[in-house]
């Protein structure tokens, strides 16, 4: 095949339009020559500028990396702050809640408690107070009056005595 093609280009060469065709050949053959060194040329400067662009690249990737992390710390600082304000604002209202709650069970086993007849605190702390007075009371009078208490346990001795002799004669008996 390689011989026929030869042989058909030199008999071109060798009539005066086969001289022309060849110069043109020619000219197409240098022209796709360049094409193909403009190529390799070409080649070679992506090999060479693309470990630059690659790294350059990369300094790019790392640096939006870098900004896009910030960005999404902030915006999770400001949502956990947000949240956290957000349970505050509900453990407070429920607070106030449970607050209502435990007054209003008081109140209710108050009037419970009321109803069957049992002494509030209050009821006992008046009652205490009302003791503590009297007992004071009591102190200054037996204080006035030692003299006439002192008579009448005599007395009341004498008058018991025989009593307790007669219950005696009635048990012997």
């Amino acid at each position: 095949m390689v011989k026929k093609l030869k042989q058909m280009a030199e008999k071109k060469a060798a009539s005066p339009a086969g001289l022309l065709d060849s110069a043109l050949a020619g000219t197409v053959k240098e022209s796709a020559q360049q094409i193909w060194l403009a190529g390799l040329g070409a080649f070679s400067k992506a090999q060479e500028e693309g470990g630059k662009v690659f790294e350059a690249l990369v300094k790019e990737g790392t640096a939006l990396q870098r900004k896009t992390q910030a960005v999404a710390e902030e915006k999770i600082g400001e949502v956990t702050s947000r949240m956290s304000n957000m349970a505050g604002d509900v453990t407070a209202k429920a607070g106030q809640q449970w607050d209502k709650l435990e007054a209003i069970f008081e109140e209710r086993t108050s009037k419970a408690l009321s109803k069957l007849g049992v002494p509030s605190a209050k009821d006992v702390e008046a009652l205490i107070k009302r003791i503590d007075e009297l007992s004071a009371q009591v102190a200054k009078l037996s204080k006035s009056a030692p003299a006439r208490t002192a008579a009448k346990a005599s007395a009341a001795d004498g008058v018991r005595k025989p009593a307790t002799k007669r219950a005696a004669a009635r048990k012997s008996a």
